[in-house]
Order: structure tokens, then C-alpha cells, then sequence
């Protein structure tokens, strides 16, 4: 494997064998650690068929345990943590408003804060984070950079937005970079891919899943609506 495409195109190829659970593919390591049931001579196939070479390192069985069987973990509960942020976020921002409660002032100071707390999760494994963002951010893919930059990016923008500074420009860099990446993750999503959203950074292990398609759309239609307001 070369690239983050080629973590990704093994990883699918291991997730659509019937019985695996878990796929976590490493581009450093060279590696792939699976979780499940399914046939070892299967996945070598899998993998083979994609144009790879791939051998076994350490198989591990499962222990049979007596004990009671966790139960699944749905997608609403691994993303409470991003549901929690939210409501913090919407708080504050009412907060700093009350009791005059207009509503740009309000969405505005949302968006400023919803770049600044994300950021700061960004920033907690920041070395791990633009990895998982290459893996569904068309630009990130493409230029690894843009991944090293982005927290920075996300704090400037939360600050400007914040402090009342060129609002326009802000609101319209913020319409055109989520909507970027929100071509990502809606294409993640057709393809049923399993990986993780970065939008927390890597600390916390969020799924890829439909939140996070509706999280940008949030600040998506709050710009747009500010947008045509023109109030900025």
C-alpha cells in the first residue's frame, strides 16, 4: 500500500466478506488488523483480487466466555459525545445572547464556537488527524497538507467569526469547505464504507455515519442563511 486510497480500497474489500465485524488498516505498518469470523483464505483473496499482496501475521481466536456477551453499540450511542457538543454549543451561544435573542447574533456565535471546540478536539491526537480526514475529504485526499492545516484553520475562522471580523469572507469560506467535505462524506455514505469521522479528531471514536453529514449541513444552511440575510 502507497497512499490512503489503498488503505481505503483494502479495507472495503476486507469489510464486504461476510462474517468480518471490524476492519483497521494501517498504511505505516503495512498491516490489518480484523475482527470477526470470517475465513482467513477468504480475505487473502479479497485482498489479492485488488491487486495486493497479503499474508497472515497473527491469527487470534476469540475466547469463549461465560460470562454475559456485551451488547452491540448503535451509531446514536457512539455519537452521543458529538449530540453532547452540540447541545453545549447551543447553550452557550443563547447564553451570550439573553435576553435579546436575534437570531443571527445567535447562529453567529454558534458557528464561531462550533469551529473553536472542534478544533481543540482536533488538536488533542493532532498527529492522527489529518490521516482520517484524507480518508472521505476530497481536498485532504489530495493534498495531505490541507489535513496538517485544518485545525488551524477551523480556530482562525471560529475567531473571526467570534470577534465580528470580515464576516463575509468567513461565511463564504465556511459554505465552500464544508460543502467540500460534505461531498466526502455523502460519497463515504453510498458506499456503506466503515471508517471514522475526524470531525472530533481521532480522540474520540465516532463512526462515519448520517450525524455527520447533517453536522455540516447545520453550519452549512446557518452561513447561507446569514448569507442571504445580508446582515453581514
Amino acid at each position: 500500500m502507497h497512499c490512503e486510497s489503498c488503505v481505503s480500497k483494502v479495507q472495503q474489500a476486507l469489510k464486504s466478506i461476510a462474517g468480518v465485524n471490524d476492519v483497521s488498516v494501517s498504511l505505516s505498518d503495512q498491516t490489518a488488523n480484523i475482527a470477526g469470523e470470517g475465513e482467513v483464505e477468504t480475505m487473502l483473496e479479497a485482498v489479492s483480487k485488488i491487486g495486493y499482496k497479503a499474508s497472515v501475521i497473527n491469527k487470534v481466536e476469540a475466547p469463549n466466555l461465560n460470562t454475559n456477551e456485551e451488547l452491540p453499540v448503535s451509531d446514536l450511542q457512539k455519537l452521543f459525545p458529538l449530540f453532547l457538543i452540540f447541545l453545549y454549543i447551543s447553550i452557550f451561544s443563547i447564553g451570550m445572547n439573553f435576553p435579546i435573542l436575534e437570531k443571527n447574533e445567535v447562529m453567529l456565535d454558534f458557528m464561531g464556537l462550533f469551529y473553536i471546540v472542534f478544533s481543540f478536539f482536533k488538536f488533542i491526537d493532532y498527529k492522527n488527524f489529518p490521516r482520517a480526514f484524507a480518508m472521505y475529504d476530497p481536498i485532504a485526499m489530495r493534498v495531505p497538507f490541507y489535513g496538517w492545516v485544518y485545525p488551524f484553520i477551523e480556530v482562525i475562522l471560529g475567531i473571526l467569526i467570534i470577534f465580528r471580523i470580515e464576516l463575509f469572507i468567513t461565511i463564504i469560506i465556511t459554505i465552500v469547505m464544508l460543502g467540500v467535505t460534505s461531498i466526502g462524506v455523502t460519497k463515504v455514505l453510498l458506499q456503506k464504507s466503515s471508517i471514522q469521522c475526524a470531525c472530533l479528531g481521532t480522540a474520540l471514536k465516532l463512526p462515519m455515519t448520517k450525524a455527520t453529514f447533517i453536522e455540516n449541513s447545520i453550519m452549512i444552511i446557518m452561513a447561507i442563511t446569514l448569507l442571504l440575510s445580508q446582515s453581514i
